[in-house]
């Protein structure tokens, strides 16, 4: 049917893997470091017409969390060299509003946005590893409510910054050599609690207006900084009712700030394990399971759910346990789904292990159609970002097996419909503030 809704389907790009061992895989990439891999990730997923390849990141090392992510691209410099490779698919990269700058920001987003023709995206992170506060000047790690409190008065300075300039403030004219319309030029002068920034910003209009925001945080505060600013936002949820009920109300709150819910697309992290039977698919589940070393599995659920879990026996209830400052949705969204299951917490531990807590789908490109396309038709989300378990071959296996048969139910896209990341997404060109009524 023409008039039938698609999905949005992005890529979390791990070089070493989205499984916590991954990259013990035979031929998987084993780096975060190495540029190859990236170009040959964003390839596979521009050939299979994917919205964008997507990067995390977090200022400190740390073994715990992925072993396979102590080493790293800076992600805007990663962005920036895939813009060469690349000529459609949307580059988001991830920057802290804790331990970043909001004119740095802008300028390195809006440099990605012109270098790519109009396809950057900034993931807005707020940075939960207290191991951060070490590397910039040792001070005491911002609780979660006031993470968020910078973070929004960061997002608002950015956006001013990206609007110093308006459309057509470049005149470039030779004869007179008047080269730009001082009226079109627009200073800043914000003086807020945390920041005080001048402006202008040193780069003109970006190609797309400007670079699409994403954000990921999904606890109180995070809903609320989402529904003021996000047009992606990256989501965990592990069955269709509670991504229902997410998917209702963080649109009903866009309203608050005057947004149409079009204008954020909710996206679930989605682990993908596909094959060409359903026999198949469980036994590249078994051979990941049997990577996971118990330590480093261990490791990461304490790391995640921002406690020492390895107090707790593996085969007893969910422990009733205070919310951690670091991270909180996640750890919420985790236990909730465990205690109305009647889970035990290794079953939570095994998530971890397999898909570090985000939602796995497990059987043949049937299978895995099928799931997606009744979250998409059912409300529960907008589209997913694959996280898959190693790189290339569980993305070649999504794209090779999965996609097609998604483009025959008419739920993908078959091609790109325009050049920017936001036309890919549907968004809409945000208006410049400055610019006459």
């Amino acid at each position: 049917m023409a008039d039938q809704r698609r999905m949005h389907i992005g890529v979390y790009a791990m070089g070493s893997g989205n499984h916590i061992a991954g990259w013990r895989h035979p031929g998987a990439s084993t780096s975060g470091e190495d540029l190859d891999t990236f170009i040959q990730i964003a390839r596979i997923c521009e050939s299979a017409k994917l919205d964008f390849v997507f990067t995390g990141d977090t200022p400190a090392c740390q073994p715990d969390d992925h072993p396979g992510s102590m080493l790293r691209f800076e992600p805007t410099t990663l962005m920036a060299a895939l813009a060469q490779h690349t000529s459609r698919l949307g580059l988001i990269a991830t920057a802290s509003t804790s331990y970043t700058a909001p004119y740095n920001v802008a300028r390195q987003f809006a440099s990605v946005d012109r270098l790519s023709g109009g396809r950057a995206g900034w993931n807005v992170v707020t940075t939960s590893s207290t191991a951060a506060a070490l590397n910039f000047g040792g001070g005491e790690h911002p609780g979660h409510e006031l993470r968020y409190e910078i973070a929004t008065e960061h997002v608002q300075v950015v956006l001013g910054l990206w609007d110093s300039w308006e459309d057509g403030a470049r005149i470039l004219n030779r004869e007179t050599g008047e080269y730009y319309d001082r009226s079109k030029v627009h200073v800043l002068d914000h003086k807020g609690k945390h920041f005080s920034v001048r402006g202008p910003l040193n780069q003109s209009r970006t190609p797309q207006g400007r670079p699409v925001i994403v954000q990921a945080g999904s606890s109180a505060s995070g809903q609320l900084f989402a529904a003021q600013f996000a047009e992606v936002m990256f989501t965990v949820q592990h069955d269709l009712s509670e991504a229902k009920a997410f998917y209702s109300n963080m649109k009903s709150q866009m309203q608050r700030f005057g947004r149409e819910p079009g204008e954020c697309k909710i996206m679930p992290g989605l682990f993908p394990i596909v094959g060409n039977t359903a026999e198949e698919a469980r036994d590249k589940l078994s051979q990941l399971m049997g990577y996971t070393g118990s330590a480093n599995a261990m490791e990461l659920m304490s790391l995640r759910i921002g406690h020492d879990m390895s107090r707790y026996d593996l085969d007893g209830a969910i422990p009733e346990l205070p919310v951690s400052e670091t991270i909180q949705s996640y750890a919420r969204v985790l236990f909730a789904k465990a205690r109305r299951e009647n889970q035990t917490l290794r079953d939570v531990y095994n998530n971890i292990a397999v898909a570090r807590g985000y939602l796995v789908t497990c059987g043949t490109a049937v299978t895995i159609a099928d799931m997606m396309e009744e979250w998409l038709k059912e409300g529960g989300a907008d589209g997913f970002i694959l996280m898959p378990a190693h790189f290339p071959a569980s993305l070649n296996e999504f794209a090779e097996l999965v996609i097609p048969e998604l483009q025959r139910r008419g739920l993908f896209r078959v091609d790109y419909e325009g050049k920017t990341l936001r036309e890919t997404l549907g968004l809409h060109v945000p208006r410049n503030r400055y610019a006459a009524m």
